[in-house]
């Protein structure tokens, strides 16, 4: 199974009774719900389908890859959803990997501000 990260923003226009509905009916699908945070309504940057407002809901969630387009087709074609966000969770060891990474760079950069210091000081005294 694979871990994915979910966030959806709903019309303002529901009653609290289809808002939770809906979520359930979208939460029913996954396999396995890990974590589920209701952020609430907040303002939009910008209109969407004509909308100013918009609740967000967030969910972290296990499932089988194979199931995945099943979910993405439900949210597509659910008007009450204006946009959606489903990804792929990122891997703990990619994080590591990545987190290593980085610290040899700071690294590099490190040393070449050293070297250009000591270049510096060398042809000053020249």
């Amino acid at each position: 199974m694979q871990k994915y990260l979910l966030t959806i923003l709903l019309r303002d226009s529901l009653k609290d009774e289809e808002r939770k509905e809906l979520l359930s009916s979208v939460a029913k699908d996954f396999d396995n719900l890990i974590k589920e945070d209701l952020w609430g309504q907040r303002s939009l940057s910008y209109p969407i389908k004509r909308q100013d407002k918009a609740f967000y809901a967030h969910f972290e969630f296990e499932q089988e890859p194979s199931k995945v387009p099943g979910i993405d087709k439900k949210l597509k074609l659910n008007e009450d959803i204006l946009r959606y966000l489903l990804v792929k969770a990122p891997s703990i060891s990619k994080l590591k990997t990545n987190k290593t990474e980085t610290k040899k760079e700071e690294k590099m950069e490190e040393k070449k501000v050293e070297l250009d210091e000591s270049a510096e000081h060398t042809t000053q005294a020249v």
